[in-house]
């Protein structure tokens, strides 16, 4: 059997298993464990446990918990509705301000969890209900919590961007830095499209209540003195200094990721225990099994997604594919292209963890070998992966707002998300006319490669 026919047969197999309904990190280890059962020598399978332990000893991924516990302790807290409430009372005044407070709310959110559905869980469960009462639609107010919070992928710490680095064995400071230009640029973009898409609805609503019908709450206004606006200033303070001190800490050298993952995790605790008496036993069980939940159910899918990939390069099916579409002698940008297009298809099925762990050992080398720069498409494929957080069938993000907005239609949230998946679009194709959006920072801060 060719490497190409037995990569089809691994491929189609991995399709049928994941489609069984079997959790995916369970779907990968029967699959590779299978075929290595059948291709491999039969005793590789004594070592299937030290592979799985082998591919999962890396000090980089030991700072995936750490995020995730500094990402509960905000989220799990009042510290994430207190963050909501304060941007908004500064921008009730603009068209659009509460979407552009949501938008902000889940960009600084996510800067500190690094996980796209705790940004949108915590956002969303204050987020939402406040648009809705305001007036905004339902799939409008939908949208934007689970556009916001595709950004837990991109801003830093990104923990989607610390599989990319071990993947990529590429430097996880320059990803962060590179992610910081794009993720500004998804935030003005979105910003933008609340400012559109509020005017819209407001002039919908007055010409309805001008025809004589109901009064909308959109034509109702809010105010807030400026003692008030001063008064909440505090609130979004100590978010400041954590955020700072991250990011200080990581890249002034003063501490590797791991580290720093330690102290913003050891940092979140002090500021829950200090600003909101979150330090008893009982208040803190959620937080910590909230943690070991998701950590658990990331660090399996991890495990088996490397054991996955392990087997799949034992076997030349990756090595064979990166051959194949060498040979295909596509130009560059066609290329991409044609990538972008594959993790696109699989951002139908897939997270974002197991599109990098698996792909990565096949698109990698083609990149690389056509001059294109790992920093800038890992920034790249982040926003495409970020589309597949939020279209259909199997958009995390859709499903988060299902649970927090259950009685909103899944019909309104899904036609909610479209344009933010438009503007993602718009995000990739600046990127590639301007690929200094991304690699400029990184390039000035830590000189170039």
């Amino acid at each position: 059997m060719s490497d190409l026919t037995l990569g089809a047969l691994y491929g189609a197999v991995t399709i049928v298993v994941m489609f069984s309904g079997m959790p995916i990190a369970f779907a990968l280890g029967v699959v590779a464990t299978g075929f290595m059962y059948f291709f491999m020598p039969t005793s590789s399978l004594d070592t299937v446990t030290q592979n799985v332990y082998e591919e999962m000893a890396s000090i980089t991924l030991l700072s995936i918990p750490l995020f995730i516990l500094k990402g509960a302790a905000i989220g799990k807290s009042p510290a994430g509705k207190d963050l909501y409430s304060a941007i908004h009372t500064w921008l009730h005044k603009v068209p659009g301000g509460l979407g552009i407070a949501n938008v902000f709310a889940c960009a600084l959110f996510a800067a500190m969890a690094g996980s796209s559905p705790a940004t949108c869980s915590a956002i969303g469960s204050a987020g939402i209900p406040e648009m809705r009462k305001r007036g905004y639609s339902p799939g409008f107010a939908a949208g934007i919590i689970a556009a916001g919070g595709t950004l837990g992928i991109l801003l830093p710490p990104s923990i989607t961007m610390i599989l990319y680095a071990v993947a990529a064995e590429q430097s996880l400071g320059r990803l962060f830095l590179a992610g910081i230009g794009p993720g500004l640029l998804l935030v003005g973009l979105f910003a933008g499209y609340a400012v559109y898409r509020a005017r819209k609805e407001y002039a919908m609503a007055l010409v309805l209540f001008e025809g004589g019908g109901a009064k909308s709450a959109y034509l109702e206004t809010e105010h807030f003195t400026l003692k008030q606006k001063v008064e909440m200033l505090p609130r979004v303070l100590p978010f400041i200094i954590l955020l700072i001190g991250v990011m200080v800490a990581l890249y002034g050298g003063y501490a590797t990721p791991s580290e720093t993952a330690g102290l913003g995790a050891l940092l979140a605790m002090v500021l829950i225990a200090v600003v909101y008496q979150v330090w008893r036993p009982k208040d803190l069980a959620p937080i910590l099994t909230s943690t070991i939940k998701e950590s658990t159910m990331l660090l399996l899918i991890i495990g088996m997604s490397l054991f996955y990939s392990y087997v799949m390069s034992y076997l030349h099916i990756s090595q064979s594919a990166a051959q194949w579409v060498v040979d295909m002698h596509l130009s560059r940008w066609m290329l991409l292209t044609v990538i972008l297009l594959m993790v696109v298809g699989f951002g139908f099925f897939l997270p974002p963890v197991s599109i990098i762990l698996m792909t990565a050992p096949i698109i990698l080398p083609p990149l690389k070998a056509a001059g294109f720069d790992l920093i800038w498409f890992g920034i790249v494929m982040t926003v495409v992966m970020e589309m597949g957080l939020i279209h259909p069938p199997v958009g995390l993000n859709i499903f988060v707002i299902k649970n927090i907005a259950p009685d909103i239609p899944l019909k309104d949230v899904i036609w909610g998300v479209m344009p933010f998946v438009g503007l993602m679009f718009v995000a990739v194709v600046l990127l590639c006319l301007f690929p200094g959006i991304a690699t400029t920072l990184p390039n000035v801060m830590m000189g170039a490669k």
